[in-house]
């Protein structure tokens, strides 16, 4: 991924957001054209640079052009957000978008039916904390039916080799047309345009509203 110096950003906030993400696009390569596919997943840095968990339905080919062809490419976004000329406080400004994203690339492994009960309990205890219930759990389920469900999905998890983080964020810019961008996409009505104005805060070290 090409990454305008301004906008790089540092290994621990891209290991952050790959953490509390948690969903992204996976490409596989192989004969023909690249393969991907949308997938939550399970991030975690260590020494090597990190370790992705997923899994696949058995019946996408995704996994078997994996098993082939194991270096693949995972790509996370967060909110994106139009940013009009007009928004500037200077002149002799052109359109562009602010969004954050972040590219893993590594090997993939297929693995063990084995390993898929801890994983699918792992993934959803993630995403069940995000909500105030008791959270749910594969006990849940009747085993016959967890049983079928694992037999129709494939674990696969990736070494992380690189890790890349663009935070397009009007960095290059002056304060006063930080401020000026800022205040245009909080009038909006678009939660993903208000998230990106609370980035672009972010960036600049100013602390959120109220804080």
């Amino acid at each position: 991924m090409y990454v305008h110096p301004a906008f790089k950003a540092d290994l621990k906030t891209s290991e952050a957001f790959l953490a509390e993400r948690g969903f992204g696009t996976l490409v596989a390569q192989g004969p023909g054209a690249p393969m991907a596919i949308h997938v939550p997943f399970l991030f975690q840095s260590n020494e090597k640079g990190g370790l992705i968990e997923l899994h696949v339905a058995r019946s996408n080919p995704i996994h078997e052009r994996i098993a082939s062809h194991p270096q693949v490419l995972l790509t996370c976004t967060g909110p994106d957000a139009y940013v009009s000329p007009d928004w500037y406080s200077s002149p002799n400004q052109v359109p562009t978008w602010n969004y954050v994203a972040v590219h893993a690339t590594g090997h993939a492994k297929i693995l063990d039916p084995n390993w898929l009960p801890a994983h699918l309990d792992r993934l959803s205890a993630k995403f069940e904390a995000w909500f105030p219930k008791e959270p749910w759990n594969s006990q849940a389920v009747e085993q016959q039916r967890l049983t079928a469900l694992m037999n129709a999905i494939v674990g696969i998890t990736i070494e992380v080799e690189s890790l890349e983080g663009n935070w397009k964020l009007g960095q290059h810019k002056g304060m006063g047309d930080h401020e000026a961008v800022v205040a245009e996409l909080r009038k909006t009505a678009d939660p993903a345009s208000v998230a990106v104005a609370a980035l672009m805060d972010q960036a600049w070290g100013i602390a959120p509203s109220g804080a």
